[in-house]
């Protein structure tokens, strides 16, 4: 019996582009609620992006110095329920965000997830977000009614988070599916590495932190998936290995191709 491929994507930078517009401004308002004399500017948060998790990026403020300006407890328990307590209310403000329609969706992502829920693949996403943040991008990203189609694999469900291949290892094992059968789109180095740390090919579509960043081991980096008319964005190839060639715009068949192709390019 032929197994059913599945077609699993990232959400923050895949499936919109959320981090500036989105995570960024809802870490500082968070910020400024609880009087944390902490504020992150662009330039900043591109190098704080790179660690994967709200949590842990909040975690990276907590240096000795902040944490007796913020007047913070010196326990760690009670310092890590401070931090979650922020997490908690971020996402709150970020799901804010999300609902009102201001975060730009990454194009051809509604039309690949289609394409593939028509050809009968299984669909997903795989993120260290927080899992209600993650619904609400997806949801905007595919449509409510496609989203149900969707497994939902988010947030603190495994032990470390990206490039640790554990959330990809959990998705795919929950979904009864080998490495070879599966293929995830990611948009930054971390995810890549996480993806072929888990054996599964993996496409990148390079998002707002992430275009300098080294996808040596990618079967594919595109600018986007793209689109055809009238919505028309064409993708930019920035790394072809497999000689796929997908322009103007990234179809189902050229990331059915990256089937089995993970974990090898990327090792070395």
């Amino acid at each position: 019996m032929r197994t059913v491929p599945a077609l699993i994507f990232d959400c923050d930078g895949v499936l919109a582009d959320t981090e500036r517009d989105g995570h960024l401004p809802a870490f500082n308002r968070t910020f400024a609620e609880f009087g944390l004399p902490a504020r992150w500017s662009d330039a900043e948060y591109a190098r704080r992006v790179k660690v994967g998790g709200g949590k842990e990026r909040m975690k990276t403020l907590l240096t000795p110095e902040f944490v007796a300006e913020a007047g913070l407890p010196d326990d760690p328990a009670a310092l890590d329920a401070e931090v979650a307590k922020w997490h908690r209310r971020k996402t709150e403000i970020y799901t804010g965000i999300i609902a009102s329609g201001a975060i730009r969706l990454r194009p051809g992502v509604r039309r690949v997830a289609e394409e593939a829920a028509d050809a009968g693949w299984v669909l997903a996403v795989a993120s260290t977000s927080a899992e209600p943040s993650v619904r609400g991008v997806l949801d905007l990203a595919v449509g409510k009614a496609l989203a149900l189609r969707f497994g939902v694999f988010a947030g603190d469900i495994v032990a470390h988070k990206k490039p640790a291949p554990d959330i990809y290892e959990l998705t795919v094992s929950s979904l009864g599916l080998g490495p070879a059968d599966a293929v995830v789109v990611e948009d930054s180095r971390n995810g890549m590495l996480a993806a072929l740390a888990a054996g599964l090919g993996c496409a990148v579509t390079t998002s707002t932190y992430t275009a300098e960043e080294d996808f040596t081991g990618a079967s594919l980096v595109v600018s986007s998936l793209g689109d055809p008319p009238p919505d028309e964005t064409v993708t930019e190839v920035r790394a072809d290995p497999l000689g796929l060639r997908p322009e103007p715009y990234v179809r189902l068949a050229d990331l059915a191709a990256l089937l089995g192709e993970g974990g090898v390019r990327g090792r070395s």
